[in-house]
Order: structure tokens, then C-alpha cells, then sequence
């Protein structure tokens, strides 16, 4: 199997890893109620959804749709206790997930019950001052944005104001403004080019930034975004797409790989700045089916590099896709949905501490005893 979901999931849609066993046991039907793990740090989250047009570039998967349009949300630190419970997703967006993956009638994974996973973040709650860095999240390919969720709500609790990008056509469905929530256009392509898809992306993340930091931007909020500290984390393809946007924009200053394959590989001068790479062993380590692509970009890397490798780990163990399909009854991998969800929070909030805010992180100087299945591998 391929090591970054993103070839895995040209073949096989993602989680069907662990929904085909699931379904050979045909399981009866079970009540599924899925909870996100609860933010660490001292802020709550507070959410909004924003919808951007970029005018000036036309749809790159389906043109007769007109101006790309994007679904955002923006997750940003907030004072506890104000707002209400923020759904995890539209009904629209449950349904086109569920659909998408094939999910067995067994599982007890509705639309509805999908869309009001808890997530401890929080329509409309009151801001808390200040300013603070700007982290965009891109997903991995056929994944909508939402399956970040749990990162962006504990970055937000840290003091981060995190932008998760929907990438229309590329997943199972992003509900846009105009209340429609199209499937995947590209995601039954065979011949499909990955490195077009990463670039692309690049350009989608570009533009939030730009409705973000300039002028007349495009969320109520912005004002709480430091526009000169900006970072970025992606899963599998999205984590490609970090690398891709890193050279195509100078402004990302620190950018997070998690257990994605590059494409392409960056090329020794391109990308200057932090960088962290963050896998599952079974493909990062040495031995892994994608170890030689990451060896080949981490020579690449010309600033403050990372590669961590986390042993029992599976692909979806950097997202919260192990930890709802575990509520919902399916396998998992051997390292449990939780550590993965507390790992991947924990590495990538004291990355982007040390690299956007300054603050440096033990964490990072190397093996510790309290995540003894992350291993330094340079």
C-alpha cells in the first residue's frame, strides 16, 4: 500500500482499511456517538465558517463551475463559556463522508450523528485579545477539512488562529455558499497528477492568506492574525501541499509534513525555513515504503529540520479519522486513536511554539520518556 494515502486513496477511499474488516464481520448495528479529544491549553476554541471566491483563477477540476470557491474554518483562541457548541460538519458533508467511504449500515454512522461529533469548539464565541500566528491546515486527498479538527481545535487553545482549508473537488464534499456541497471531481482519475493537485493547493492557500492579511479581508476576526507569523500543517497530500506552499510563498515561514509523500520532492535551496516531518514508522522509518522520498527531501532542507516517526502508527492516526472510526467499532491500529491525536497535538504545537512564537520546547531536542513511540530519526 502506498505510504501517504494519497496513492492509497487513488484505489482504495480512505478508512476503507479498517471499514472492510469491519464489514466482513457484520457487526449489528451499533449507536455511534463520536466525541473529539477535548483541547489542552488554556483557551477555548472559538469557530467560524467562511466562504472565499478567488475571482481570479477559474475552477482547476471543474471550469464550468466558474471562480475556484473555497469553504474555511477559522478556529481562533476564545473566552470559555461563550458561543454554542459548533457542529463538526454540515449534513451535507456527513452524507457525502459517509457515502464516499462506504460505510456499512453496521456502523451506526449517520449523517446526523456525524455531523454533531463533539468537537470543543464553539460557534461565535468571544475572542480573547491579542495577536496571534496564523496556522493553515490542508487535508489529505479525498478528506475534508474537517478531519483536522482535533489539531486545530488544540492550536487554537495555545494561542493559534488556524485556518482549515476545504479543498472543493478534492474530497467528499465541502458544503460552499451557495448551500451545495459537490463530490469529488478528481478523485476517480487514474492518471491523476499528484504534483498538479500539491500545486494547486498551494495557490488555494495563498489566496486565503492573501483574503486573510490584506485590506479588506474576509473574516471578522482578522484582525487576532499576526500576519508575520504564518505556518503550515498538512496531512498526506495536504502535507505535500505545505512543502509545495513554502516554496511558492515566502510568507508561510514554517511548515509541518504529517506522514505524506512529496510531490515532488523539494529541491536543495527551495525551502529554507523549519520544517518538520511527522510519519507513521511503518512508511518513515528506515525501511518504509516512503522512506526514500522523505530521505531525499530531508537532504533538501535547508533550515531548522525535524523527522520524527511514530512506532504503531497508521496513516489516519495524524487526523481524527482512528479516533471516530474507533467510537464507531472498527479496528485500529496497534498505537491507540488517542495517543496518535496526543502526539500529533503535542509535536506540532511545540514545532510551530519554537519556530512562529520563539518559545523553545524540550520536546524537541529529543527521545522522551513520556512519548516513547516517537523516534528521532535525524
Amino acid at each position: 500500500m502506498a505510504a501517504t494515502g494519497t496513492g492509497l486513496a487513488a484505489t482504495t477511499p480512505p478508512s476503507t482499511v479498517h471499514a472492510t474488516a469491519a464489514t466482513a464481520a457484520a457487526a449489528p448495528t451499533r449507536s455511534f456517538q463520536g466525541t473529539l479529544s477535548a483541547p489542552t491549553g488554556p483557551y477555548a476554541a472559538g469557530e467560524d465558517v467562511i466562504h472565499l471566491t478567488d475571482a481570479s483563477r477559474p475552477d482547476p477540476w471543474v471550469p464550468s463551475s466558474g471562480p475556484r470557491q473555497l469553504t474555511v474554518t477559522m478556529v481562533y483562541p476564545a473566552v470559555p463559556g461563550t458561543g454554542t457548541p459548533a457542529p463538526y460538519m454540515t449534513l451535507a458533508e456527513a452524507a457525502g463522508s459517509i457515502q464516499h467511504r462506504k460505510m456499512p449500515a453496521s456502523s451506526g454512522v449517520t449523517p446526523q450523528n456525524l455531523s454533531s461529533v463533539t468537537t470543543h469548539a464553539f460557534d461565535g464565541a468571544r475572542p480573547r485579545r491579542g495577536k496571534y500566528p496564523l496556522v493553515v491546515l490542508s487535508p489529505a486527498y479525498e478528506d475534508p477539512r474537517m478531519v483536522l479538527t482535533s489539531l486545530a481545535t488544540d492550536l487554537a487553545s495555545h494561542g493559534y488562529v488556524v485556518a482549515l482549508v476545504g479543498h472543493t473537488y478534492e474530497d467528499s464534499g465541502e458544503t460552499l455558499a451557495n448551500g451545495q456541497t459537490p463530490p469529488c471531481a478528481i478523485c476517480d482519475d487514474p492518471a491523476l497528477d499528484f504534483d498538479s493537485v500539491a500545486a494547486s493547493r498551494a495557490l488555494d492557500v495563498s489566496f486565503v492568506i492573501d483574503r486573510l492579511t490584506h485590506g479588506n479581508t474576509a473574516w471578522r476576526l482578522a484582525h487576532l492574525i499576526d500576519k508575520h507569523e504564518i505556518g503550515m500543517a498538512g496531512h498526506s497530500l495536504g502535507g505535500a501541499a505545505a512543502a509545495a506552499t513554502m516554496i511558492a510563498d515566502p510568507r508561510v515561514r514554517a511548515g509541518v509534513n504529517m506522514d505524506g509523500t512529496f510531490h515532488p520532492a523539494p529541491m536543495p535551496g527551495q525551502i529554507n525555513r523549519p520544517f518538520l516531518m511527522l510519519g507513521a514508522a511503518v512508511n518513515h522509518a528506515p525501511g518504509g515504503d516512503d522512506y526514500t522520498v522523505w530521505e531525499q527531501a530531508w537532504a533538501a532542507l535547508g533550515g531548522y529540520k525535524k523527522w520524527l516517526t511514530v512506532a504503531g502508527a497508521d496513516h489516519f492516526s495524524f487526523s481524527d479519522l482512528d479516533l471516530l472510526l474507533e467510537e464507531a467499532g472498527f479496528p485500529t491500529p496497534p498505537l491507540s486513536p488517542e495517543r496518535g491525536v496526543v502526539i500529533t497535538r503535542e509535536y506540532v504545537t511545540a514545532f510551530f511554539d519554537q519556530t512562529l512564537k520563539g518559545i523553545h520546547s524540550p520536546l524537541l531536542d529529543g527521545p522522551s520518556p513520556n512519548n516513547p513511540e516517537v523516534v528521532f530519526q535525524s
